[in-house]
């Protein structure tokens, strides 16, 4: 009897969120409490820069570009907001750090509550870099993990992959 299997990933489309981005620099262009706050907004493959001249334009600059991700089906896990900081003429700077992947704490701990989940039904797990195999010779036992693992609260967003 052949074994099945999937992959555990944590991943994000990045051009929606290019997407995401580039309908937020638009809508602070065009909103009257955003217009004249000279606010930037810069994309990396690693993280969002938000320049701004204060704190309730910059909450509400956050707050829209969560608005515009969770439209694009990105999940708000992704990021990953770092310290307010100054930047030079009274004005705010915050970075928020992009995740992608399953780090590897995070991933012995998700093996060990699948292990002990499913300890009857014979349901292997294995670390492979920044994603997790899940094995077993039953598709529903496969079924059955992908509910435990959206039912659980992880702080990463998860897909699944490669289903065989």
């Amino acid at each position: 009897m052949a074994a099945f299997s999937f992959d555990v990933v944590s991943d994000f489309d990045y051009q929606e969120l290019v997407n995401a981005v580039d309908q937020t620099r638009r809508e602070i262009k065009t909103r009257y409490d955003l217009k004249d706050s000279k606010t930037e907004l810069d994309l990396s493959p690693e993280k969002i820069v938000i320049e701004t001249n204060g704190e309730m334009s910059l909450d509400a600059v956050k707050t829209l570009l969560q608005t515009k991700a969770a439209k694009r089906q990105l999940s708000l896990k992704i990021f990953e907001e770092g310290k307010v900081e100054d930047a030079s003429g009274s004005r705010l700077r915050q970075e928020i750090t992009l995740k992608k992947g399953i780090p590897q704490e995070l991933g012995k701990q998700m093996s060990k509550a699948l292990r002990d989940e499913f300890r009857d039904r014979k349901v292997q797990v294995s670390i492979q870099g920044d994603a997790l195999r899940i094995s077993s010779k039953s598709k529903d036992d496969l079924q059955l993990v992908m509910q435990s693992l959206r039912g659980g609260d992880w702080p990463v967003a998860l897909q699944f992959d490669n289903y065989r």
